[in-house]
């Protein structure tokens, strides 16, 4: 069986090396050697054309990089919404001293409590942070098996060959990451064909 750039496979030649060498009648131990290269010799052909058939390319320029880049941007929302957060308890802080009694304790109890709860957003930066690391060596080992199975990198694929979204598609797909979300003048011309 050729492998993708036309050359014998090294098991093909390995198996034909052995009938080679043999002469005559084969022994027991022969024939089992035979039997297992040939099976072996088949389980690769099958394992390559498994691999052959991923989409090596949508992992490896599609849905790890889409990946990362949510998570990029999880990291930098929730950053941003911690940060508005504190911004609002340093307000809080600055009334504390016009207030008396108990509202003044309730108040320094509460954003003390807010300040430890927004702790969060560090632990879940280094968490994802890790994640996405996990998700590049993946990516690398992707494409380290698919370049010793005979397919390099394949180039990332045009924009037209992806599928268009229809309208609906496009409003319903959530959070989205800086410009790739519904504009809101889409947003006034699907509203307006209500009418």
């Amino acid at each position: 069986m050729p492998d993708g750039d036309g050359t014998p496979d090294k098991i093909e030649q390995a198996v034909r090396a052995v009938l080679g060498s043999l002469s005559g009648d084969l022994t027991v131990t022969e024939a089992a050697l035979l039997a297992e290269l040939e099976g072996l010799g088949r389980e690769v052909a099958r394992a390559k054309s498994e691999i052959a058939a991923l989409r090596v390319e949508d992992i490896n320029h599609s849905h790890i990089p889409t990946a990362t880049d949510e998570l990029d941007a999880v990291v930098e929302h929730t950053a941003a919404a911690t940060n508005e957060i504190l911004d609002c308890c340093e307000k809080l802080e600055g009334l504390q001293p016009g207030l008396s009694g108990e509202a003044a304790d309730v108040v320094g109890s509460v954003v003390t409590r807010i300040y430890e709860a927004c702790s969060f957003q560090d632990i879940t930066g280094q968490r994802i942070g890790k994640v996405v690391a996990a998700l590049k060596a993946i990516e690398k080992r992707v494409a380290a098996v698919s370049e010793s199975f005979g397919r390099g990198p394949e180039p990332a694929p045009a924009e037209e060959e992806r599928a268009p979204l229809t309208e609906g598609q496009k409003l319903a797909n959530g959070p989205q990451l800086p410009g790739g979300g519904t504009s809101q003048e889409e947003i006034d011309r699907l509203l307006a064909s209500f009418d």
